[in-house]
């Protein structure tokens, strides 16, 4: 049996090695991070007295990389505290040491293959026996950094190219060499997908594997086509981005972010390794050539050096501006950037509204310069994809897979081509003399038309296969995978409307899924949950809230309360919130458990559906946090009955307690709108308990909350009490608390608004004025949030909080 893998040693502290430390970290795995010792003073280092043999002055460079990683925004950690799982040394002082007690020594150096071998030899030497070693070069052969080596070292040897950054960029390439042992390959992949949260593309060992290969000729083709035609920065940008399912970042904006001397070297790298690549011409095409060479030789690399493709004005009125690069000026040599205009076509404008698919459809058909520069680099790209399987991937799956979990696509290429349809894209590609891979044909002429189908209730992709004519169906994802889609077509729905679903998992378990904008809860969720409710009384052996895609949910739907607010309409809002509050405590009171699975954004009510559920499994890249105060009201849904029930009361059974930090603590969190940046800050900040659980693979969030409401069940599940359970502080502390909001309103930090705002919250949380502290029921708390929640609603600069956050998208400060 292969050891586990609990010590790795990273070699290589720049940006790259020093995040993966860092998200080992994240996986609770301590490594040692190395790097070279520095072979001269610096100026601060002389001046100290300090000599080369120093401690301080031999770690200096691991330290740096070590630093910038801790300090980085966005964070490559999920809490601070983290850090401590990461030893720092030297290739000289701390090499043999740290090699030889690691489980996985992984290699991030310079890119070029003779620093890459020579560390290879030294690694042979020093490793145990059971280590496995790899290389995360983005580009190089592996077998080329391996060569050299002894047979046992090649065995145990293989790729790993994680994307950078690797806490948030789902992507791990491994590519394993002829040599490489396929248990090994299996153990890896094994260990990325259920520890370090990856999503696993096994690579071919081929020059830039598959996401780098795909990216350089998308990148290289449509800048060639852009500049030819006379398109602009900007509206490259508008139809790669967003539109198409594709990240903000798009194109220009993506060059700037990797660095254009980094897109450059990548592509002209590229070149000379794929001699037998049909299209490698489109990596040297001379306008997109000339543009990248005027930007390298000008220093203009992108956001590393505040100027790239886009150059940031301050306009007249103070306000930044993005200026785009005169893409035809600079193919002929001149710099210039030009002024935003926000481009318009009424094709986009018309399908911009529709399910990804149909807008692909109607975007790629439409007869205006937004179709054409759509259907050249799709079908191009499209194209190129068929023809790099299997050279560079096995399957079509695997290129998907690498340009979703890489790149922050929706969908893959071939999942775009199904969705144009595979035989009428494929004549009209060919019409205009683009060619296919002959697969292609073979899987239509087989009578298969699209490259994905449902097979038994499974989801599967073809795959040719090199030695027949003929290809298979593979089954896309594993066991532990669970998908909103697979469950639809399986299971079917059991109830719908257009705010929520309620699907069967299997094994009579249910699962919630909200789709509104947003995932905004509103009233018409409410009557979906109430149909869930029904049925955990009955037959359904537990519940999963959760859904896929977007966030988890943004919190409640603000439009209706200001609606509400805004005529006066009081009883209906008493009836929205009340309706609110009892969803939850219903599923809270039901006789089956109830599991939330948030991720990304859990914001106030639904940061209250997950505190409201018997358990918590988050997904680690969970944003929860109840920020209601930025609209002017405060929690509603039992949020702060929730967050005194978890962090005040547990502490209160014990004699001689001082409840005031507890208060405190959660006081200035929902006050001041704290928003976690990781489950694991959403753990310390009180949102989850102890019996919470937190999922590193989002791929697996749904699968494990159904494993975890199944565990539950068999455990002999019992709905917990919500009789005199929650601490009610009373009037002592809240004359603490209304000191604390007096002199935040004296000192000028808080206004007359918030201070109402403040006033109300540390009135719930203290339970009201009660003249001793006492135990309360959780709906004494939830008739208080109510009350206040009203109150609130009821002035006029709440009202224009809540209308300036639906206009602005951010708090308005009044």
């Amino acid at each position: 049996m292969a050891k586990s893998i609990s010590h790795v040693t990273v070699i290589g502290a720049g940006t790259m090695g020093a995040a993966i430390a860092g998200h080992l970290a994240n996986a609770g795995i301590r490594s040692h991070l190395l790097d070279i010792v520095p072979s001269e003073l610096t100026a601060d280092e002389s001046a100290a007295g300090l000599t080369l043999d120093s401690p301080a002055v031999r770690n200096r460079i691991v330290s740096q990389g070590f630093e910038r990683m801790v300090k980085s925004k966005p964070a490559n950690l999920f809490s601070k505290e983290q850090a401590a799982l990461i030893s720092l040394g030297n290739l000289e002082d701390d090499f043999a040491a740290a090699v030889g007690q690691s489980d996985w020594i992984v290699e991030v150096i310079v890119e070029r293959p003779g620093p890459k071998q020579a560390l290879m030899e030294r690694i042979e030497a020093a490793a145990p026996t059971h280590a496995i070693i790899s290389t995360n070069t983005s580009g190089i052969p592996v077998h080329i950094i391996s060569q050299g080596r002894g047979a046992a070292f090649k065995k145990r040897f293989l790729g790993t190219h994680f994307f950078n950054p690797p806490r948030y960029l789902h992507l791990l390439e491994i590519i394993p060499t002829p040599d490489t042992d396929p248990a090994i390959v299996a153990q890896m992949k094994a260990f990325a997908e259920n520890r370090l949260g990856k999503g696993v593309v096994i690579c071919k060992d081929t020059p830039n594997f598959v996401g780098n290969r795909m990216f350089s000729f998308i990148q290289s083709d449509v800048m060639e086509y852009a500049i030819k035609n006379g398109y602009t920065v900007e509206e490259v940008d508008a139809l790669t981005g967003p539109i198409i399912g594709r990240p903000k970042t798009a194109t220009f904006r993506l060059n700037d972010v990797v660095g254009v001397d980094v897109a450059g070297l990548v592509g002209d790298n590229l070149y000379g390794l794929i001699p037998d690549d049909e299209d490698r011409e489109v990596l040297r095409g001379p306008n997109g050539s000339a543009v990248m060479k005027l930007l390298i030789e000008n220093k203009l690399l992108g956001s590393k050096t505040g100027q790239g493709f886009y150059k940031t004005i301050i306009g007249e009125k103070g306000r930044k501006e993005f200026w785009g690069l005169d893409l035809q000026a600079a193919a002929s040599g001149t710099i210039d950037y030009v002024a935003p205009v926000k481009p318009r076509w009424a094709s986009v404008g018309d399908a911009k509204e529709e399910e990804l698919a149909e807008r692909l459809r109607r975007l790629t058909d439409a007869d205006d310069e937004a179709g054409d520069l759509l259907w050249h680099t799709l079908s191009r790209t499209l194209a190129y994809a068929s023809k790099r399987v299997p050279e560079i991937a096995d399957s079509p799956g695997e290129i998907d897979n690498a340009m979703k979990w890489g790149f922050g696509w929706e969908m893959g290429p071939f999942e775009m081509w199904d969705a144009l349809g595979v035989q009428d894209a494929l004549d009209r590609m060919e019409g205009e003399g683009v060619a296919a891979a002959g697969w292609v044909h073979e899987m239509l002429a087989s009578g298969r038309e699209t490259f994905y189908t449902y097979e038994n209730g499974q989801r599967t992709v073809y795959t040719p296969s090199p030695s027949t004519d003929s290809g298979h169906s593979q089954p896309v994802g594993d066991a532990q995978s669970v998908s909103v889609a697979d469950i639809r077509r399986g299971r079917g729905v059991l109830a719908e409307n257009d705010a929520a679903s309620l699907l069967d998992m299997g094994d009579g378990v249910l699962l919630l899924e909200f789709h509104t904008k947003m995932n905004a809860l509103d009233t018409a969720i409410g009557e979906i949950a109430n149909a869930a409710i029904e049925r955990l009384h009955g037959s359904a052996t537990g519940l999963v809230i959760g859904n896929q895609g977007g966030n988890f949910s943004a919190g409640a739907n603000i439009f209706m309360i200001g609606m509400l607010a805004q005529s006066g309409q009081w009883e209906q809002l008493d009836a929205a919130i009340h309706g609110l509050q009892q969803m939850i405590l219903q599923m809270r009171l039901a006789p089956k458990p109830v599991v939330a699975a948030p991720y990304q954004l859990a914001l106030g009510g639904g940061a209250e559906i997950s505190m409201g559920a018997d358990r918590i499994v988050a997904h680690a890249e969970t944003y929860m946090g109840l920020v209601e105060v930025g609209v002017g009201v405060i929690p509603g849904g039992g949020g702060c009955k929730e967050m005194v029930r978890r962090n005040v009361s547990p502490h209160m059974h014990a004699a001689n307690v001082n409840p005031s930090p507890y208060l405190q603590k959660i006081f200035e969190q929902i006050g001041f709108a704290k928003v976690s940046t990781s489950a694991v800050e959403a753990q310390q900040m009180g949102f989850f308990a102890d019996t919470d659980r937190i999922v590193m693979n989002y791929d697996y969030l749904l699968g494990e909350a159904k494993a975890e409401v199944l565990r539950m069940g068999a455990n002999g599940y019992t709905a917990p009490s919500v009789k005199g359970n929650v601490y009610a502080a009373g009037r002592d502390q809240l004359a603490n608390l209304r000191i604390g909001i007096y002199s935040l309103k004296e000192g000028g930090y808080i206004s007359e608004h918030d201070a109402i705002i403040a006033e109300q919250l540390a009135t719930v949380l203290c339970g009201g004025e009660l003249s001793q502290p006492a135990w309360m029921d959780e709906q004494y708390f939830l008739d208080l949030e109510r009350e206040a929640f009203k109150t609130l609603c009821g002035y006029q600069k709440t009202q224009e909080r809540i209308w300036g956050m639906l206009q602005s998208g951010k708090p308005l400060r009044n």
